[in-house]
């Protein structure tokens, strides 16, 4: 069977998918730490979405995984777009997942630059949690918030940063029309990140994608219903 590779966001991590390994197929399951972030928080971050691309390549090269299905969430679906750039061959279905095509995130709960100073002023502990209760529909009050915190929480000033000013300098606008690789587009309708228009942008662009709407979730759908989000995912991965 074909691996699976699952990308997580802005200060997320690895263990944010512990509700979909197992459950997408039964196939062998990558899930990365991007540098500066969950179990890799150690690294320095990134400045750019196409350097957090090459890592993540090179990451699966180093484990033998040469081709596979890619999942990409927020921030990560930007890095799962640039690696469908940079190595088209390797993807052979791909998932686009609370996501956009702008990295300036038009829409956001706030701007990217608001984040920043937030992130300058209140410190990486403060910034975590808040950013993380933005994620859920019932916000810090979910049930799986606190152990989202607790990852995001492990991300430095210079990770956050860093990720920040990855998202500001990128688009992959021009590249949609000409992406191949089979593609679904999933989107909670409560998202307070990625709007409905960068979605839409995702499904009416890239030739032939399907599009999934999970009803009243925000940006983590994946923990908030994980058994709907998880059986679309299958379906698409294995039909």
């Amino acid at each position: 069977m074909t691996p699976v590779v699952l990308v997580h966001g802005f200060m997320g991590g690895s263990k944010q998918w512990h509700r979909q390994l197992g459950a997408l197929g039964g196939g062998e399951i990558h899930s990365v730490d991007l540098p500066g972030f969950g179990e890799n928080a150690h690294l320095d971050g990134f400045d750019t979405i196409a350097g957090y691309a090459a890592w993540v390549l090179a990451e699966l090269e180093a484990r033998g995984v040469a081709q596979f299905h890619l999942i990409g969430h927020s921030m990560g679906g930007m890095v799962a777009q640039e690696m469908v750039s940079q190595s088209p061959g390797s993807v052979a279905r791909l998932v686009l997942y609370g996501t956009g095509a702008q990295g300036v995130l038009p829409g956001r709960f706030e701007t990217i630059e608001t984040s920043r100073q937030r992130a300058l002023t209140d410190g990486p502990n403060a910034t975590a949690r808040r950013i993380a209760a933005t994620w859920f529909r019932m916000q810090d009050k979910a049930d799986a918030y606190e152990a989202c915190a607790a990852i995001a929480e492990r991300s430095s000033i210079q990770a956050i940063l860093a990720g920040l000013d990855a998202m500001s300098g990128w688009t992959g606008v021009t590249r949609l029309p000409v992406l191949s690789t089979r593609t679904l587009v999933l989107w909670g309708d409560r998202d307070r990140t990625y709007p409905w228009t960068q979605t839409e942008k995702l499904w009416r662009t890239i030739p032939g994608a399907s599009l999934a709407v999970i009803p009243d979730c925000a940006h983590a759908a994946h923990l908030e219903k994980p058994e709907l989000f998880n059986q679309i995912v299958k379906d698409f991965l294995t039909n």
